[in-house]
């Protein structure tokens, strides 16, 4: 099958210009410049006058809650609202029912996502303090990389033993993607804040708990180890100004050690607690403005890589308490690209650098084959959005299976109004065709 998407502002590799993208089957055919569009016959056009094409957003940080936690979110229902949202692959994260931290899970997982996801998929090995000798056994043409937890750690997955650490830095085989908070400092933050505040502190009291001191140190630590074994380490969800001198800019080559910043940290502060409460409890938590205009500032000039979205559904019930009871994490797919572009408008970045950061540079540091840009011969996963079409986020509109979403009522001036995934028009204007299937994930 051929098609056209004509008329567009291409948006790819650092420039921004009108032009078609050709798309043969699955895949990127030409790239045409200018405003003429394509001679000959195609069975499907789409104009995308006043549009902007993206390559489809790589999200490379979601908890799709399956196997074991669907009462949260399934690989369908956030796959669908994925695709909403203009994302087309997906990196999943380790601590399902039963946990990805053996090689049988992971398959396992593999082949739900194979019946299910309507975009494509892959999966993070989960590192424990006992299983790093099962790292030999990856296929690191299927795998993006290793999950560690060294702080807020789900289940068992928490690796806190320092013989244990030098091992999975002495012996990943691919990038390391570790959640730095240190829990003992953690830990003795809430024993104050109970004694202070009784046994479920208010929601205000989380990004003092959850400090950014227990964030720097813990990743601190992860960067000091890196260094000392040549290992590939990626920082998940990057709160703090203090964190990001850590990093080395990304400028021509890609650094040794990476940062992550997600939707959450970006778009809110602590003052939102008091108008969006547990809504917007995560971890590491939503910190100080200072702290999100680092991370703002962070985009353009390099120290952030890559922004994804910790994209975690938790039951509106689950929503409900301060610091201790109320469950951290929220649903932000659909809604990542779109944020993106808001700040655009807002002069924190330019148009050319969102696609850096959610498709060029995801592709780049995780090394996947054919993805992340608008080239011929590459996959066609390609986004279609518009500006200037202001619309508001109500429950009715929301994919993920949870319902809820903190921002309820926000009302965004980017609309994306086109999903293509390996050419599929998986979303046509509001249409969903829920008979497509995304693709495993391969990487070089």
């Amino acid at each position: 099958m051929l098609s056209t998407i004509e008329h567009a502002t291409i948006v790819n590799e650092g420039k921004a210009f009108k032009g078609t993208v050709v798309i043969e089957d699955d895949r990127i055919k030409d790239i045409l410049k200018g405003d003429a569009a394509p001679r000959g016959q195609f069975d499907r056009t789409v104009d995308a006058t006043g549009c902007f094409v993206f390559p489809g957003v790589i999200d490379d940080h979601v908890h799709f809650r399956e196997p074991g936690l669907t009462a949260k979110a399934d690989i369908e229902s956030e796959s669908r609202a994925a695709a909403y949202g203009g994302v087309t692959s997906f990196f999943d994260m380790p601590n399902t029912v039963p946990q990805t931290t053996t090689l049988e899970a992971l398959d396992g997982k593999t082949a739900l996502a194979a019946e299910k996801s309507h975009v494509n998929y892959s999966f993070f090995f989960g590192a424990t303090n006992t299983n790093a000798d099962l790292f030999g056994s990856l296929d690191v043409h299927r795998v993006p990389g290793i999950k560690l937890f060294m702080g807020s750690p789900p289940g068992n997955m928490l690796v806190d033993r320092d013989e244990a650490l030098d091992r999975i830095f002495a012996t990943a085989p691919v990038p390391v993607m570790a959640h730095c908070e240190d829990t003992a400092m953690i830990n003795e933050n809430m024993r104050r804040a109970k004694e202070a505040y009784g046994d479920d502190p208010a929601i205000g009291h989380h990004p003092a708990i959850r400090s950014a001191e227990a964030c720097y140190r813990s990743t601190e630590h992860a960067v000091r180890l890196a260094r000392k074994h040549g290992a590939r380490l990626h920082v998940a969800h990057v709160t703090t100004a203090r964190e990001l001198g850590l990093f080395e800019p990304w400028t021509a080559g890609m650094p040794q050690i990476t940062a992550e910043a997600v939707i959450a940290h970006l778009f809110f502060t602590d003052k939102d607690y008091e108008r969006l409460g547990a809504l917007i409890k995560c971890n590491p938590a939503v910190k100080s403005e200072h702290d999100r205009e680092a991370l703002r500032r962070a985009l353009t000039d390099g120290r952030i890589s890559v922004v994804g979205t910790d994209h975690a559904p938790h039951r509106q019930e689950d929503k409900q308490g301060g610091c201790c009871r109320a469950a951290s994490g929220m649903p932000m797919i659909q809604f990542s690209l779109v944020a993106m572009l808001e700040l655009v408008d807002q002069g924190i970045l330019g148009i050319e650098r969102v696609a850096e950061l959610m498709c060029h540079r995801p592709a780049l540091l995780f090394d996947i084959r054919r993805r992340g840009f608008l080239r011929q011969g590459y996959k066609a996963d390609i986004v279609v959005v518009k500006p200037e079409s202001p619309w508001t986020v109500t429950t009715d509109c929301i994919q993920s299976k949870c319902g809820w979403s903190p921002l309820t009522g926000h009302t965004f001036n980017w609309k994306v109004v086109h999903t293509f995934c390996n050419g599929h028009h998986i979303l046509d204007n509001g249409t969903f065709d829920g008979s497509c299937r995304g693709e495993e994930i391969t990487f070089r």
